[in-house]
C-alpha cells in the first residue's frame, strides 16, 4: 500500500500512547492498530528483538538449497541495483511463504544488524508488527514507518514489503529495510520494490510454464531441437538427446545434416510435416518433421524442429484412438480339458508369428482371445487394429482397410497403415467380399502401392481372422477370397462352444461377477448354489457372450450380496416365448428344460407364478400328474 510520508514524532507518541495506556489513536493505519492489539494480547515483548525461531546454520544451507531457483535469480536482481541500495542505506531480506528468511542482501556496515538473521523466521507471532506481517496477511505491498513497528529497538529505520504472488498463491516475500536513516526517497524505494516484485512473480509464472512445457515434451513421441542462428543446439527434449549419442550437434550427428531443414528455417521459411530421413552412422530415421523460425520481431533468432519416427506416429495414433489390447491370455477362465488345451496352443502361438485363424460359435470368446494372444506375442507394444466386417457397402469397407484418398474430403489413413509393425484382427472375415479379400491379401503380401510410383511399401502385420462358419467351404464355394483364406491358413484355432464347456459355467460366472465389481468399483456379489444350478443347466446357445448379458442383468438388479435363482431371468428360445400360451407340447417342453422348477421356468418365461400355477393345472402338469409322472 503507497502511503503519504507521516510525522515520525507523532507516530512515536501514539505508539508510546498504547504501550503505556492501551490506546490505539485514530490516526494509527487500523492494520498496525490491528497488529498492534494482537501482539499485546499474545504480551509479546517490544522493547528489544526477542530470541525468535530458527533454522539451524546446516538447515539455513538446506533452506537455500531448496530456493535455489529464486536466490540465483534475486541475486541478479539485486547486482543490477545494488548502487541504489549502497545509496541509500538499504537491505533486503527474501523471505519463504512460512516467514522464514531465505537470505538477506545487507551492505557491509549494516552486518552488525543484519550479519545472523538468515533462517530467522519473522511473523507476526514472532517480532510483532512489521511491514512484514501486514503486507502478508493483506497480500498487499505495505510501507511501515519506524515508530509504527511493535520492537522499539527497530524504530529508528522505515520498511517497506511485498508478497510475491503467483496463481493467487504467495510464495515469498521482499522486504526492504533502512537503519539509522531519517530521509528515504520513498517514491524511489516503493518503485524499485515493486519493479522487482513484478519481475520475480514473471519469472516464477514463467519458470512453472516452462516446467510444465519440459515435462511434456519430455513425454511426448518426438524429437525436439531449438537451434541459435549459429545453428547450435539451445535446447533438447530426452526423445533428441537419444539420437545424438553425447554430441551437442545436430551436424555432427546426421550425416544429410544439409538436406534437413534447419537453414531454410533460419532463413524466415518454414517447412510443414515434411517426410525426411534423419541418416546417422548407425541407422536411419524416416520422419515427419517440421521446421519453424523463430522470430523476435521481424529477425529471426533460431529455428525448432519437431521431428518423429513414422512408426512411432502411427503407433502414437493407435493407441490414442484405442487401439491396444485390453485383455491377457489369462483374463480367459476355465478349468475343463478342452478350455486348457486352448489356452496353452494360445500361448505357443502368441510367440510365433503366424497368421491365425479362430473358428468358434458367436459368443465363444473369439475377439478376447485374439487382444490375449496380441498382448503375448512380441507385438505387445505395437498397436492392435481391429476391423469388425459387416453388411455395409464394399466401398465403405474398402476405406476402413485401406483408407479414403485426397479428394472432397481430407484423407484419412486406413486400418492397415495403422496396424503396421502390429497385428489386424479381422472379426467376422466370412462377410468380406471376395473382390476385397483377394485386394486385402495381395497387400499383405507384396505391400501397399505407393502413390504415383511402381513401387510397393511392405508390411509388417500379423493377421488374426475370426469366423463363425466353415471358412473352408465359403471359399471352395467361391464365396470367399481364396487367396486370403490360404494367408489366415498359417494356424487353425478352434473355440469350444460353453455347451462342451459345463464345468467352467461357475467358474466364468464368478469370474464375471469379479469383474464387474472391480469395473464399476463395486461391492463383491456371489452366486447361491440354487442359481449356479440354474446356469448349469442351461445350453447357452449364445455361449459366454449370452451367459455375460444374464449376469450383469443379475449383478445390477440384485441390491445384496448374494444372487439367488430367482433373481435371474434366463434366456429363452425366441421361437417358445409366445408358443407356450397356445401349444402344450411347446409348454411342456419349455417346462423340462426348467427340470420342473417353478422359479426357473417364471425367470425362463418372464411371468410371475401364479400365471404359471394357472397353466400346469391347464396342462395337468401338477403334482401327481400323468405328465409330471413321466
Amino acid at each position: 500500500m503507497i502511503r503519504e510520508k507521516r510525522n515520525k514524532e507523532k507516530l512515536t507518541a501514539y505508539y508510546n500512547k498504547f504501550m503505556d495506556d492501551g490506546i490505539v489513536d485514530p490516526n494509527v493505519h487500523p492494520w498496525v492498530a490491528e497488529s498492534w492489539q494482537r501482539c499485546r494480547n499474545l504480551r509479546l515483548p517490544h522493547e528489544t528483538m526477542p530470541r525468535v525461531n530458527r533454522l539451524t546454520r546446516e538447515q539455513v544451507l538446506e533452506h537455500q538449497k531448496t530456493h535455489a531457483h529464486i536466490v540465483e535469480y534475486v541475486d541478479g536482481l539485486y547486482e543490477q541495483n545494488k548502487q541504489h541500495f549502497n545509496s541509500h542505506n538499504l537491505s533486503m531480506l527474501l523471505i519463504d511463504s512460512e516467514g522464514y528468511i531465505i537470505k538477506n542482501y545487507a551492505m557491509p556496515f549494516f552486518q552488525r544488524v543484519m550479519d545472523d538473521i538468515q533462517g530467522m523466521r519473522v511473523l507476526e507471532s514472532d517480532i510483532g508488527t512489521s511491514s512484514i506481517s501486514v503486507a502478508r496477511e493483506h497480500n498487499v505491498p505495505f510501507l511501515m514507518f519506524g515508530p509504527e513497528m511493535w520492537i522499539r529497538e527497530s524504530h529508528n529505520g522505515d520498511a517497506c514489503s511485498a508478497p510475491i504472488c503467483v496463481q493467487g498463491k504467495i510464495r515469498y516475500i521482499l522486504s526492504f529495510c533502512s537503519v539509522d536513516q531519517s530521509e528515504l526517497p520513498y517514491d524511489l524505494l516503493l518503485s524499485l520494490l515493486m519493479t522487482m516484485k513484478y519481475s520475480v512473480e514473471k519469472y516464477l509464472e514463467m519458470l512453472i510454464y516452462w516446467n510444465v512445457q519440459k515435462m511434456i515434451l519430455n513425454e511426448l513421441p518426438v524429437s525436439v531441437y531449438w537451434l541459435n542462428r549459429d545453428e547450435k543446439i539451445q535446447y533438447c527434449n530426452e526423445n533428441g538427446k537419444k539420437r545424438l549419442d553425447g554430441k551437442s550437434s545436430l551436424s555432427d550427428v546426421f550425416l544429410n545434416y544439409e538436406h534437413i531443414p534447419v537453414r531454410q528455417a533460419l532463413a524466415g521459411k518454414p517447412a510443414y510435416r515434411r517426410e525426411i530421413p534423419w541418416i546417422t552412422a548407425d541407422r536411419t530415421y524416416e520422419d515427419i518433421t517440421t521446421a519453424l523460425p523463430v522470430r523476435l520481431g521481424q529477425n529471426v533468432e533460431g529455428a525448432v524442429l519437431l521431428s518423429m519416427s513414422i512408426e512411432d506416429l502411427k503407433t502414437t495414433i493407435a493407441h490414442a484412438t484405442g487401439y491396444s489390447s485390453r485383455y491377457s491370455l489369462y483374463s480367459m477362465v476355465g478349468e475343463t480339458t478342452e478350455f486348457l488345451a486352448l489356452q496353452h496352443k494360445a500361448t505357443r502361438i502368441a510367440r510365433a508369428d503366424n497368421n491365425i485363424l479362430l473358428q468358434g460359435e458367436p459368443g465363444t470368446g473369439k475377439q478376447r482371445l485374439a487382444h490375449g494372444i496380441h498382448q503375448a506375442s512380441a507385438r505387445a507394444a505395437a498397436p492392435l487394429i481391429v476391423v469388425k466386417c459387416s453388411d455395409e457397402s464394399p466401398k465403405a469397407m474398402e476405406e476402413e482397410f485401406f483408407g479414403r484418398p485426397d479428394g472432397d474430403n481430407p484423407p484419412t489413413a486406413g486400418k492397415l497403415e495403422l496396424a503396421m509393425g502390429g497385428t489386424l484382427f479381422i472379426d467376422e472375415v466370412e462377410k468380406l467380399p471376395v473382390s476385397l479379400g483377394d485386394r486385402l491379401a495381395d497387400v499383405l503380401r507384396n505391400g501397399l502401392p505407393v502413390p504415383g510410383s511402381h513401387e510397393r511399401k511392405k508390411l509388417n502385420i500379423r493377421v488374426i481372422a475370426a469366423c463363425d462358419s466353415n471358412l473352408k467351404r465359403l471359399a471352395d464355394k467361391g464365396l470367399f477370397s481364396r487367396q486370403l483364406f490360404e494367408m489366415v491358413l498359417d494356424t487353425v484355432m478352434r473355440i469350444p462352444p460353453l455347451r462342451e464347456r459345463v464345468k467352467d459355467i461357475s467358474v466364468l460366472a464368478n469370474h464375471i461377477l469379479a469383474e464387474m465389481s472391480a469395473q464399476y468399483n463395486m461391492p463383491q456379489k456371489h452366486l447361491s448354489p440354487e442359481a449356479l444350478k440354474m446356469l448349469t443347466g442351461c445350453s447357452w446357445p449364445g455361449n459366454i457372450k449370452q451367459l455375460q448379458g444374464v449376469i450383469e442383468r443379475a449383478f445390477f438388479h440384485v441390491p445384496g450380496s448374494l444372487i439367488e435363482a430367482e433373481d435371474i431371468k434366463m434366456p429363452v428360445d425366441k421361437t417358445m416365448e409366445k408358443s407356450w400360451k397356445y401349444d402344450k407340447d411347446a409348454f411342456i417342453s419349455v417346462w423340462k428344460s426348467a427340470g420342473g422348477n417353478i422359479s426357473k421356468l417364471a425367470s425362463m418365461l418372464d411371468v410371475s407364478r401364479v400365471t404359471l400355477y394357472r397353466y400346469l393345472k391347464k396342462y395337468n402338469l401338477g403334482p401327481g400328474s400323468a405328465e409330471k409322472k413321466n
